[in-house]
């Protein structure tokens, strides 16, 4: 499988499929309890994140950071509740130009037909090159969205 999204919504809703109960936007389709985790994020960037609100404040830090282009859907494995599949995306880092080319894997355990936990692994090394290495990477992060 290999479908082209230009939204993360769209590709978690295809991911997902009827699992996934309808919601107005990307937010809500999340548990207000949500744990997001990102098993190799660099220092600087968030490791865990704990709530919507958390998630909100660095889906807007984000923005500034990094532009995307399509997102491709690859495998999708479901066992009960829980959904592993895999994902790209073309990009670039807005200050540096550098590219944001990244492969994912994700596996997300639904509760109630909403994402209660979502375990994002990526290449730290991607997002680094494009945001300018580790330090500029922590200093973007933290002065994004103030």
């Amino acid at each position: 499988m290999s479908d082209k999204f230009d939204s993360f919504s769209d590709l978690l809703r295809a991911a997902l499929g009827e699992r996934l109960a309808p919601a107005d936007s990307l937010l809500d389709m999340f548990t207000d309890d949500v744990l997001f985790e990102f098993p190799y994020a660099p220092d600087g960037l968030p490791g865990r994140l704990e709530g919507t609100p958390a998630l909100a404040a660095h889906l807007e830090k984000l923005g500034p950071l990094l532009t995307f282009g399509p997102m491709h859907l690859g495998n999708v494995h479901a066992v009960g509740e829980t959904v592993i599949f895999e994902f790209s995306c073309t990009g670039q880092g807005v200050k540096t130009g550098a590219p944001y080319d990244q492969v994912y894997i994700s596996v997300v355990t639904l509760r109630e037909g909403r994402i209660a936990r979502y375990r994002d692994y990526w290449n730290p090394l991607i997002v680094l090159t494009a945001l300018g290495g580790t330090e500029a990477a922590a200093a973007a992060y933290a002065g994004a969205a103030q």
